[in-house]
């Protein structure tokens, strides 16, 4: 009887008024996945420099830090330029 009595107190609260809207919580969610996408990136090319300066005269292994490099640079472009996508389309429909 006591636990029916609070969930009737409960029920009867009223609106939230001070929720974060879900345009909000989307931005976090995507500036915080991008945010990791950004640090993979940045360890990506600390990697490809490491192998190219290891390399020592090994083609393949000199390939791979080039094809590292191009890759971890694009995808840093690509979060940065989704970063900027998101939060212009956050403005306008706020």
């Amino acid at each position: 009887m006591m636990f029916h009595a609070a969930l009737v107190s409960v029920a009867h609260a009223g609106a939230i008024t001070d929720a974060t809207p879900v345009a909000g919580i989307l931005q976090n969610v995507l500036e915080f996945l991008l945010s990791i996408v950004g640090v993979l990136g940045i360890i990506g090319l600390v990697i490809a420099g490491f192998l190219y300066l290891s390399a020592a005269g090994n083609m393949r292994q000199t390939n791979l830090a080039k094809t590292m490099t191009v890759a971890s640079l694009i995808g840093i472009i690509i979060a940065l330029g989704a970063l900027v996508i998101v939060s212009q389309l956050s403005k306008f429909f706020s």
